[in-house]
């Protein structure tokens, strides 16, 4: 996708890029992507650093917290620099220009000196994950309102069941036609699902930080997946916002048969939803087998407390009415999950590691991004998923 380029006769002289691009990925270069940007820049020298594999890496929070040693003289040659997390000191980049991460959120730098002490400008990847994660919200939020796991159980045992009680009856399935999707973040990847959510007849809600109440203002400006998403904030039945309890309160009250948690973690949303939320959330549902609503986070598990979500999840097991009707986790706090959690032997729960926004696209797509914007570099416009510091994403 190439159109988010101006294309106007009045846009501004292309200049040619004269950049130094220093790349610090923990995997061996995909050649046929980075000759790509050597071809098309040819005035730009790319460098790709890739550092020692670290055995003792085991989980993504301990990769996000590994130090990286990369030669100071690069450092210094380095205009753009394209990396999951190592950054340099201020001091050690004096000609840097742009830094592009590899991941959408931001959450893991915000505490480094380049981001609290200095003004150069960060781009980011969201987007580009926006339709595996959608894919991986509706398989398993479809696997806990079909039981897809009674029914594996049932093949590993070579057993003929059936939804009759005499058969090994596994409870009712309730599908989602005329449910309320509610999107508690509607960016890229909450435009995504909104837009599946929709073509499966369901009536969706979008919650956002600041309120979105023109047309202009619903707009996506970000990097958007072909075929995908909701350019133009025409999805949602109906739109929410606030950082405040009250504007998330109301919005929960909405009737949310499914709530999507799609909001980066900053200090705003840290535990934005505790027992007082999910005590909303569990009150009975029409066509949900007397149950609350089903919570699917893929953002960060920090958004979440997790004792008042296992509270809220037993309670769906243990009690005829009430209690939310199961959860779909990414995303935990803390991760690794331990292994003495309550949430890994929950019936109506599906835990997964991390992995929602793995995808065979994803490296071309991120330095899809990071071409649109050295493209944008060289005529001088503003480029697209730009961090603002002010709201931390």
């Amino acid at each position: 996708m190439r159109n988010q380029l101006p294309t106007s006769s009045s846009s501004p002289a292309v200049q040619e890029l004269q950049e130094t691009i220093l790349a610090i990925l923990p995997f061996p270069e995909p050649k046929e992507l980075f000759d790509r940007i050597r071809a098309r820049h040819p005035k730009s020298t790319v460098i790709y650093f890739q550092p020692e594999p670290d055995v003792d890496i085991k989980s993504v929070e301990q990769y996000w917290r590994r130090d990286v040693h990369v030669p100071l003289d690069l450092y210094e040659k380095a205009t753009i620099i394209l990396t999951l997390r190592t950054l340099p000191l201020p001091s050690q980049a004096p000609n840097l220009k742009l830094v592009h991460l590899f991941s959408a959120g931001i959450d893991h730098i915000v505490s480094h000196p380049l981001y609290t002490s200095s003004t150069i400008p960060i781009t980011t990847s969201s987007g580009i994950h926006a339709p595996q994660i959608t894919e991986h919200v509706f398989m398993t939020l479809l696997g806990l309102t079909h039981h897809l796991r009674t029914l594996l159980a049932w093949q590993r045992e070579r057993k003929w069941g059936s939804h009759a009680a005499s058969g090994g009856y596994f409870g009712s399935v309730h599908d989602l036609v005329g449910k309320t999707l509610g999107i508690l973040g509607y960016g890229a990847i909450g435009r995504q699902a909104g837009r599946v959510g929709k073509a499966l007849g369901m009536r969706v809600l979008a919650f956002t930080a600041s309120p979105r109440t023109t047309e202009e203002a619903r707009r996506d400006t970000g990097y958007i997946v072909p075929g995908t998403g909701d350019a133009d904030g025409s999805v949602p039945d109906r739109w929410f916002s606030g950082l405040d309890k009250e504007s998330r309160r109301e919005f929960l009250r909405q009737g949310i048969d499914v709530l999507l948690v799609a909001v980066p973690l900053t200090d705003d949303t840290r535990h934005f939803l505790g027992a007082e939320e999910f005590e909303i959330l569990e009150r009975p549902r029409p066509g949900m087998g007397g149950k609350g609503a089903y919570v699917v986070n893929i953002a960060r598990g920090g958004i979440i407390d997790h004792d008042a979500l296992i509270a809220a999840l037993k309670r769906g097991l243990e009690e005829e009415e009430g209690g939310l009707a199961g959860a779909s986790l990414d995303v935990t706090e803390p991760e690794p999950l331990p292994e003495s959690s309550e949430l890994w032997a929950l019936e109506n729960v599906v835990v997964t590691p991390h992995v929602s926004g793995v995808g065979s696209e994803y490296k071309e797509r991120c330095l899809e991004v990071m071409e649109i914007n050295l493209e944008r570099m060289e005529r001088g416009v503003p480029l697209v998923n730009e961090v603002r510091r002010s709201r931390g994403y």
